[in-house]
């Protein structure tokens, strides 16, 4: 790996000669492959015995197979993630027992936020913005794969939040950083990486804690973490939070054998962890915990909440009125009993969306201040007389009735063929109605039978382009 000059220096001067060797010979290594199992449609993974030891449900894999070919991947069975960063599941363990309304800021494409998801207490709400407006559709479809109802997905810039104050139990900030720890999976990060870059990145990543720190209740947890190595995006901005927001800095309990590293400041021993590849199995990454002070007041803003500790009332939910009647009944036919009574349902133009009703006022906060790409769980399409089923009940097996819907259980070739959005054909006994089909007895999707043909009713955004390939071995994924 050919690295620049100066950060070889830099990198030297803050491991030691005797680490940075070791540091050197672990980027010239191949990246390791790791997933993490989604615990809502696949348990066990008993067929894969690596596991990465500071994140449940996750393993490491010996190779990269082909993910686009592997139909349980588009069914959000799992999430392809780097381990490192799976670490921030310790903070969730830790430190958060009870339901929590919590914000992934920096959050395409979806690890991060699939995670939070998975680890997060029952009937917990999560928020997860991106401020670019092609990754956020990219967060908005991996968080649909993925098949939880509670999570809101947003387009906006940190600072638009800010009107938010006091809204957020638990934040996780990943900033954008000069992607150290993505030299040896990414050889882009080397190209691009430069002193110049890592002095615009320090600072960007202090407006964006400045932006956010608003928003975190008084007693909430901020998650601070980096993809790099260099202290002043690291330490120093921890020190920076501490020293002018007033955080106060929380410990993990980490075991020896996963080879995580301290503080690489000197003379500034401070509870913060590194991923270095060369002791850790995993690329670079760094984490920081902080707790927002008790005492501290906050500027009244949109979300607050009075003396008697309840929520002011926010006017939100379903804009449109009643759900019209004729499409009343078939709705609650697909929805589980409960589906039906947790769940708001709103009318979104011709969408028909599901929502916690716990959560409804938090929504409608949110529809007032930020651009909500995706809030919930949409169920079906209004077309006509016709009430299209949504891809995303199908990717939600929370929400949907057992029997809601006749099922198909359809082969590898045929799996590729819908995820390619091409015909599929069903056996003369399937009813000429909406079906589920299934792969490897997994929802994958919908199709309209109309008796001679079946209409695929796969998103277009989302088909294969590729090419299957002809290898057969390719063909069986992971399991």
């Amino acid at each position: 790996m050919n690295l620049p000059v100066v950060f070889i220096e830099s990198a030297r001067t803050l491991l030691g000669e005797n680490e940075y060797k070791k540091f050197a010979a672990a980027l010239e290594q191949e990246p390791v492959v790791s997933i993490r199992l989604n615990p809502l449609k696949m348990q066990g993974g008993e067929t894969l015995s690596d596991c990465v030891p500071w994140a449940s449900d996750a393993f490491y894999l010996k190779e990269r197979p082909v993910f686009t070919f592997d139909p349980l991947f588009h069914a959000g069975c799992y999430y392809v993630q780097e381990a490192s960063s799976m670490f921030v599941e310790q903070v969730i363990r830790q430190y958060v027992a009870s339901p929590v309304t919590a914000l992934d800021l920096c959050a395409a494409p979806g690890g991060k936020s699939t995670h939070l998801r998975s680890v997060l207490p029952e009937g917990s709400l999560l928020v997860a913005n991106e401020v670019i407006r092609s990754r956020s559709q990219i967060l908005a479809e991996n968080l649909m794969k993925w098949g939880y109802p509670d999570v809101v997905v947003t387009n906006n810039d940190p600072a638009d939040l800010r009107k938010l104050s006091s809204f957020f139990d638990l934040i996780l900030t990943d900033v954008p950083c000069s992607g150290e720890g993505m030299f040896r999976k990414d050889p882009v990060a080397v190209e691009e990486w430069t002193l110049e870059n890592v002095e615009t990145c320090w600072q960007r990543q202090r407006r964006i804690v400045a932006d956010i720190w608003p928003c975190l209740k008084p007693g909430g947890i901020l998650i601070y973490s980096t993809c790099t190595y260099n202290t002043k995006e690291d330490e120093e901005n921890v020190c920076w939070i501490c020293d002018e927001l007033g955080g106060e800095l929380l410990t993990l309990d980490v075991r020896e054998e996963w080879g995580i590293t301290g503080s690489l400041l000197k003379g500034e021993d401070i509870p913060v962890y590194h991923f270095l590849p060369h002791r850790s199995r995993g690329e670079g990454f760094f984490l920081a915990v902080l707790r927002k002070p008790c005492a501290e007041e906050e500027e009244p803003g949109l979300f607050t909440r009075n003396k008697t500790g309840k929520k002011k009332e926010k006017k939100g939910g379903n804009t449109d009125g009643k759900v019209l009647k004729e499409y009343a009944s078939r709705i609650n036919r697909w929805l589980n009993n409960d589906a039906s009574v947790s769940y708001e349902t709103i009318i979104n133009g011709s969408e028909i969306c599901v929502f916690p009703k716990g959560y409804m006022n938090e929504l409608a906060c949110l529809k007032d201040v930020l651009r909500v790409i995706q809030a919930g769980v949409q169920v079906g399409e209004m077309k006509g007389k016709d009430l299209i089923p949504s891809h995303a009940l199908a990717m939600c097996p929370s929400l949907m009735e057992k029997d809601a819907f006749a099922v198909e259980e359809i082969n590898y070739e045929q799996a590729i063929a819908y995820l390619r959005k091409e015909a599929i054909t069903l056996p003369a006994t399937a009813p000429c109605s909406y079906v589920l089909l299934t792969y490897r007895n997994i929802p994958l999707g919908f199709v309209k039978n109309i008796g001679n043909r079946a209409n695929n009713l796969y998103p277009q955004a989302w088909r294969i382009r590729k090419e299957p390939p002809q290898d057969v071995s390719l063909k069986k994924g992971l399991w």
